[in-house]
């Protein structure tokens, strides 16, 4: 893992009317890391990813992606930015009315695509994300939860993105589905060259995947490390979380990834 930035985010306020999410927060997330996210309900996790890949407008402060001001810039580097990243939401977000491949297709139209290579390109993203190659043609109503998310991984990895934002990507899995989930990420990560940024709250998603962890209380990121540096912490939250009796079942155990 290289020990420089791809993402820099410095003095973040985002707020929704009167109400304050953040305020200023601070975080680096690290070329080719995968970073978790953590924290409590309402300390917002999902609105960080979102004004990060510029779907929310924050009120001060400054996000920069691969050296690119991500609200500043001019059109055409917002553009190359976009085509850097993939995002998948926690529903998927999948078109119903499109097949799973139509939906893998969809970041490629803009690109002037022959049909011919946009489906065989889509095919190979399906296979990626560890789906069976009859995927392709069936809707996303005819998938199970964890076929869903498979899909929108699949989508996420469209255009070869640099990075991948993941939004609770195991919720609602089984526990042997997200264990398969996170080897996916894992093994993704590491044979592409990812940089990912993952939100979640699954203790065993963080055990089996991520290099660090950032801590969201406080509206800011109140602190950063591996498992075992943020378990040393003596805040009340990050002790309880990294602590508590679930966290020892997650955390206690090998999951063949030092960390």
């Amino acid at each position: 893992m290289v020990s420089d930035p791809i993402i820099r985010i410095r003095g973040l306020r985002t707020q929704f009317g009167p109400k304050v999410i953040h305020e200023g927060l601070d975080l680096d997330v690290m070329r080719g890391e995968i970073l978790g996210i953590v924290g409590g309900s309402g300390t917002g996790k999902s609105v960080l990813l979102r004004s990060i890949v510029g779907l929310l407008t924050p009120a001060a402060g400054t996000i920069t992606v691969d050296g690119v001001d991500v609200q500043r810039a001019p059109p055409a580097d917002r553009a190359r930015l976009r085509g850097m990243w993939g995002v998948m939401f926690q529903d998927g977000a999948l078109f119903s009315t499109l097949t799973v491949r139509e939906n893998v297709e969809v970041p490629m139209r803009p690109l002037g695509l022959d049909a011919g290579v946009r489906r065989k390109l889509a095919d190979l993203k399906i296979a990626m994300a560890g789906l069976p190659p009859d995927a392709g043609d069936k809707y996303p109503s005819q998938l199970s939860g964890g076929m869903r998310k498979r899909a929108g991984l699949a989508r996420a990895l469209a255009l070869d993105p640099a990075i991948l934002f993941l939004d609770e990507p195991t919720a609602g899995l089984d526990p042997i589905g997200a264990a398969e989930f996170d080897q996916l990420i894992r093994g993704l990560t590491d044979a592409l060259g990812l940089t990912v940024f993952l939100v979640t709250h699954d203790l065993d998603t963080l055990a089996a995947c991520c290099d660090r962890i950032a801590v969201l209380a406080e509206k800011r990121v109140i602190a950063t490390g591996t498992i075992p540096e943020l378990r040393r912490l003596a805040h009340p939250w990050v002790h309880a979380y990294f602590n508590g009796p679930r966290a020892r079942a997650a955390f206690d155990q090998p999951t063949g990834k030092e960390l």
